[in-house]
């Protein structure tokens, strides 16, 4: 079941007013036979999810990585170092560049890690979003992997190509010195998102046997949190309001959609400003302190959201209703 969560529509009256008159759209909806499904019904317990109001080009161009050639979705970079502030990843990663740049290196390990006197440093310096450091000081030896934050930033910007190893060292490539030469905070955003979102497996740090779901639904996920994440909601309803069930979540004696949900999305958009989260208080059934989450400002200033023509989409113009 959904794990205690209420039933809710996946977009309010009014807002479903005004996607259709805003966009446009064809009356017919994406609506997948597998709706129709008693355990995918069970598993929605009575939520419509938000993508059913998608045509079918534009959800099919959604799953698709942004490109010049696909602007369903478009991040924008011009955005001024205040606007990206609460962004734990550019600046944690813009962090590293600085120290990989002044010491002409990180020392790595043996494995490929950053040293431990290096993530010992870091553990001091990093400020992340919900991050219990007292709780990772406990251990007397501490390696990269064990501090998620770097360990993530590290592997985000290697990917991102702002640093390689280099006898030894992790260094920062010329497009990592550029990036701290021209302090540009925007792009950096922009093209850690993309990487983290469209060229990571996320499900690499949780180990979630989901294999890449539901980051491969991550454009439509975008979409439906532009129409509809105003108010403050459980990850047990998002999950269901945003993305489409697969086999192993459905046969899962726990909610572990949901849990994936929360480790390979809510948390990095958390962790990249465009959500905001707050603990519920918990009541005397729950063994776990359960965690609201909802858009910042930031979401509608960085994802535009456009039709399968390139065009400026009805999702980014939607308000509460």
């Amino acid at each position: 079941m959904a794990g205690g969560c209420e039933i809710v529509a996946g977009l309010s009256q009014s807002d479903r007013r005004k996607t259709r008159r805003g966009a446009g759209l064809r009356s017919h909806m994406v609506s997948l036979g597998f709706l129709e499904d008693f355990e995918v019904r069970r598993w929605l317990n009575g939520i419509e999810p938000a993508w059913t109001l998608l045509d079918f080009d534009s959800f099919n161009a959604l799953h698709d990585e942004p490109s010049a050639n696909n602007q369903a979705i478009r991040l924008e970079p011009n955005l001024t170092s205040k606007e990206i502030a609460d962004s734990a990843v550019t600046a944690n990663a813009l962090l590293l560049l600085r120290r990989a740049q002044e010491t002409e290196g990180l020392k790595l390990t043996d494995t490929g890690n950053l040293s431990r006197a290096l993530v010992l440093e870091m553990c001091g310096l990093i400020d992340w979003p919900d991050y219990d450091k007292d709780e990772l000081f406990r251990y007397n030896i501490i390696n990269e992997p064990d501090f998620l934050p770097l360990h993530f930033i590290r592997i985000l910007a290697q990917t991102a190509k702002l640093l390689r190893t280099h006898r030894g060292k992790l260094a920062a490539t010329p497009s990592g010195r550029r990036i701290l030469k021209a302090d540009q905070h925007g792009p950096l955003q922009a093209l850690l998102f993309h990487v983290a979102f469209w060229r990571l497996n996320l499900g690499y740090f949780d180990r979630y046997a989901l294999d890449t779901w539901p980051q491969n639904e991550v454009g439509v996920v975008l979409w439906s949190l532009s129409a509809s994440a105003h108010d403050w909601l459980p990850r047990e309803t998002l999950t269901r309001l945003y993305a489409s069930p697969v086999i192993g979540i459905l046969e899962s004696q726990w909610d572990v959609g949901s849990s994936a949900m929360e480790a390979r999305i809510l948390r990095p958009l958390w962790w990249f400003g465009l959500l905001e989260a707050r603990s519920e208080e918990r009541s005397a059934t729950d063994l776990v302190t359960r965690r609201l989450y909802r858009k910042t400002p930031l979401f509608d200033r960085f994802v535009a959201v456009r039709d399968d023509k390139g065009q400026k989409g009805f999702a980014a113009n939607l308000g509460p209703g």
